[in-house]
């Protein structure tokens, strides 16, 4: 039982364990800590054309700068816009996945798909994303990781409990501003979502009202903003 328990982790832990480990700094979950000390906010399973816009205006008036794991599939001449504003805004671009079924690709067909990603992204938008890549709930596989060396990317996860969902109950604004206000810290990444894997057009209000919120909440505790590709993501 233990044994079946620690290699289910391995794979589908939502924080670091075995297979990260192992991959050593292809697994970032977390970044070093630096003075003014920084958070990095992070959303998922965009573009949205029924949220991503109003987020970016939030972020826009904050004058803060995030990263957007985006969805291959969620790219369209409608969404095409909202990429190229990330991009001239100062937001990072990345890679995200829509399923756990890609953890069972070899290596080289992962690393190739990657590839596509980043290409259809830069002929929608102008501009390629950066070599970061998040899973689809953080399920991950130790093929996956080889075709993520092998593309040369690095697989990026988020800090304990910094995150927007909630087992068994629908997402909030106080639900995710109660949860990671009073813990992010120095170099955590936290983890919300502007988007859904199955409907691109949900209206995911709770996110923007979330970031408005967290953004003056994490300022008076000190902390500033970055992105989580800024000059590549760290080695070691």
């Amino acid at each position: 039982m233990i044994g079946v328990a620690t290699w289910v982790l391995a794979y589908t832990a939502p924080a670091p364990f075995l297979l990260d480990a192992m991959a050593g700094d292809r697994a970032v979950w977390h970044l070093p800590r630096s003075e003014p000390p920084t958070v990095y906010l992070t959303f998922d399973d965009g573009p949205n054309p029924t949220t991503t816009p109003d987020l970016l205006d939030v972020l826009a008036r904050e004058q803060v700068r995030a990263t957007f794991f985006v969805i291959d599939a969620h790219i369209t001449e409608e969404t095409a816009p909202i990429l190229k504003r990330m991009f001239a805004e100062g937001h990072s671009v990345a890679l995200h996945s829509a399923t756990r079924r890609l953890m069972l690709l070899p290596a080289a067909a992962f690393a190739r798909r990657l590839g596509e990603w980043a290409d259809r992204i830069e002929l929608s938008a102008g501009s390629r994303p950066c070599r970061a890549f998040r899973p689809h709930a953080g399920w991950r596989s130790s093929e996956m990781f080889a075709g993520v060396a092998q593309a040369d990317y690095r697989l990026v996860g988020w800090s304990w409990m910094l995150w927007d969902w909630n087992w068994f109950r629908p997402r909030t604004a106080d639900s995710v501003v109660a949860r990671i206000a009073p813990r992010a810290s120095a170099g955590d990444i936290v983890v919300m979502h502007d988007g859904d894997e199955s409907a691109p057009r949900k209206d995911q209000r709770h996110t923007v009202e979330a970031t408005a919120r967290l953004i003056p909440a994490l300022r008076a505790r000190g902390l500033r903003f970055g992105v989580v590709c800024e000059n590549d993501l760290p080695r070691g």
